[in-house]
């Protein structure tokens, strides 16, 4: 099986995802800045799978240097799967566009810059995949994460063109919206634990939707409903809500 190259792999998401295609057969690609944290967690994926696992570092923030990291790989992908996110503080945003820009950058902009140079590979092969991990924050904008949530919009409104664009190429675009997950990144929050999944709940959702080609993930499944709710709240009641 060919390799599968994982974006932002030093997340708990990303892991699980990688732990899923090694036990699955396939080779990995795992791809982070940073990417010596990733040494201990490579060298044990590929002592249980005996698969490939190779660090590469990656700043998904350097937008120049993605060309050049895309076509230095040994043996190009098969398939990518972006994890990369990065929640921000809202607070902080609201009057530091720093941290805007850095939410926006981050979980759109970075990963438009490298898919757009995967996709253009893929489309000229006419083969393989692409896992964008968005956001059911990008289902309708709310107060308590909107800067985070427009960001992840963005990448859904751009799967879903890439998608189109792909379709006819036999290259498959998969967008991914988990709800609340237990990750380092929601450390500190009273998540519900019945709206919570775990890493590998997703890993594990992903793998089996990827395989069967599926367009959109919601995982947990229930958010799927929870947010066709919200999204059909009229707007002049949503705006007095704290939700």
């Amino acid at each position: 099986m060919s390799y599968i190259l994982i974006i932002g792999a030093k997340s708990d998401i990303a892991k699980a995802i990688a732990r899923e295609y090694a036990n699955h057969g396939y080779d990995l690609y795992l791809a982070a800045r940073n990417v010596a944290e990733l040494k201990d967690f490579a060298s044990d994926l590929r002592i249980r799978t005996g698969k490939k696992v190779k660090t590469l570092d990656l700043d998904i923030l350097d937008f120049e240097s993605h060309r050049i990291f895309y076509e230095n790989l040994e043996e190009k992908p098969g398939g990518v799967v972006s994890a990369v996110g990065y929640l921000g503080d809202q607070e902080k945003a609201q009057s530091d566009f720093q941290e805007t820009k850095l939410i926006i950058e981050t979980n759109y902009t970075g990963v438009a810059s490298i898919f757009n140079i995967i996709a253009n590979d893929y489309e000229q092969r006419k083969s393989g995949f692409m896992v964008g991990i968005s956001s059911v924050a990008g289902d309708r904008g709310r107060k308590s994460n909107y800067l985070y949530g427009s960001a992840k919009a963005a990448l859904t409104a751009y799967l879903s063109g890439l998608r189109n664009r792909l379709h006819n190429a036999n290259v498959h675009v998969m967008t991914v919206k988990p709800g609340f997950v237990r990750t380092k990144m929601t450390a500190g929050m009273n998540l519900p634990a019945r709206l919570t999944a775990e890493p590998e709940e997703v890993a594990r959702d992903v793998f089996r939707a990827q395989q069967k080609r599926k367009n959109v993930l919601y995982t947990k499944w229930i958010w799927k409903w929870i947010m066709l709710v919200i999204r059909m709240i009229p707007e002049w009641q949503f705006k007095k809500m704290s939700i």
